[in-house]
C-alpha cells in the first residue's frame, strides 16, 4: 500500500469517523491529520490501519479505534505544555498526537511494542503510573478499566483532568472527570467500544 493510499485513507478517516462522531476539538482532528497512524500499527496489520474497529497487537492488547482515540483526545482538552501521564502506551500512537498537540508526555506500558523512535515509554505496571513525574496536569487512561486507582489520581494536580474507558457490567463507557482535593469525579459520556486494559479490576464485592 501506497503512501498516497495511507493519506487518503486518513483523511477519509477524519471526514467520516471524526467530524460525523462528536469529536469537536480542532487541534485533536489537526493532530489525526498529520501523525501517520499506520507509523504506529504492526506491519502485518497495516491493512486495517484506518478501520474503525481495534486491531490486534497480542492475545491481551489491542489498539482502540481511531474514533475513541479522537473522543479521547477532544474531551482531554490538551493544552500546549501540558503534563500528561499516558496510561496504556500500546504502540505509541496516543502519545504521538499528544506531543504533535504540544503536551509533555509520560507513557506508560508494561510490555515492548512497536514504538516510534520520538515516542519513548517507560515499561511499568499501568495501575502504578509513574509518580517521580508527578504531579500531572491530565491523566489520559488509553483504553477502558474497572476502576481508576487511587495510585493514579495522587499523581495528578489538584484541578486536573482525567479521560477514560470504564466498564461497567461489561459494558465500556468514555468518561472524563476532575480530580479535586484528591478525589475523583467521573461523568460518563457515551457508551463506546474501547479497548479493555488488563490490571485494573474493581475489589470484588461481598454480598451478605
Amino acid at each position: 500500500m501506497t503512501e498516497q493510499n495511507f493519506s487518503s485513507m486518513r483523511a477519509a478517516m477524519v471526514e467520516s469517523q471524526l467530524r460525523t462522531s462528536d469529536v469537536s476539538d480542532p487541534r485533536a482532528i489537526a493532530a489525526m491529520s498529520r501523525v501517520p497512524r499506520e507509523d504506529f500499527v504492526p506491519a502485518q496489520r497495516r491493512a486495517m490501519t484506518y478501520i474503525d474497529r481495534p486491531i490486534p497487537l497480542s492475545s491481551t492488547r489491542a489498539l482502540n479505534p481511531p474514533l475513541v482515540t479522537g473522543r479521547l483526545l477532544s474531551e482531554a482538552q490538551v493544552a500546549p505544555g501540558d503534563k500528561v501521564l499516558l496510561i496504556g502506551a500500546a504502540t505509541g500512537y496516543s502519545a504521538a498526537l499528544l506531543i504533535d498537540m504540544g503536551a509533555d508526555v509520560t507513557a506508560i506500558d508494561e510490555v515492548d511494542g512497536p514504538h516510534a523512535a520520538a515516542t519513548s515509554v517507560i515499561r511499568g505496571p499501568l495501575a502504578v503510573g509513574h509518580s517521580d513525574g508527578a504531579p500531572y496536569d491530565l491523566l489520559f487512561i488509553d483504553g477502558a478499566v474497572e476502576e481508576v486507582p487511587a495510585a493514579l489520581v495522587q499523581q495528578i494536580v489538584d484541578g486536573g483532568r482525567v479521560v477514560t474507558g470504564i466498564v461497567e457490567r461489561g459494558v465500556t463507557r468514555l468518561c472524563s472527570g476532575r480530580v479535586v482535593d484528591g478525589v475523583l469525579g467521573l461523568s460518563s459520556l457515551i457508551d463506546m467500544e474501547m479497548v479493555v486494559l488488563p490490571g485494573f479490576s474493581a475489589p470484588e464485592q461481598f454480598v451478605f
